[in-house]
């Protein structure tokens, strides 16, 4: 299987900056996407960035212009550079990544445990 694990996040006041990144580890076939979402209390999960296997970014309008998504050249890691932080971007956030993996190239879907970014006015 494939195995994602997340690393960054913490506490910063408005206006601050944080960078996640992620990795992904496994008999990766091919990657469809990799990318971040975010949850808030009692609310399910949203897609702030990802990036597609071809290199396309998309990202939620609300973090448009102050988050970027990155990745590298082996296309393993992903980062995610968030600049202008506000309390509203105040979640837990997960890395995602979607694809095939192994011989078979068998579909995958895995999910970070999660990882908490808080900020603070």
């Amino acid at each position: 299987q494939v195995q994602v694990v997340e690393s960054g996040g913490g506490s910063v006041q408005s206006g601050g900056s944080l960078r996640l990144s992620c990795a992904a580890s496994g008999n990766i076939f091919s990657l469809e996407y990799m990318g971040w979402y975010r949850q808030f209390p009692g609310e399910q999960r949203e897609m702030v960035a990802i990036l597609t296997g071809d290199g396309h970014a998309h990202y939620a309008d609300s973090v448009r212009d102050r988050f970027i998504i990155s990745r590298d050249n082996a296309y393993t890691k992903v980062s995610l550079q968030m600049d202008r932080l506000n309390p509203e971007d105040t979640a837990v956030y997960y890395c995602n990544a979607k694809g095939r993996w192994g011989d078979k190239a068998w579909g995958f879907d895995s999910w970070g445990r999660g990882t908490q970014v808080t900020v603070s006015s």
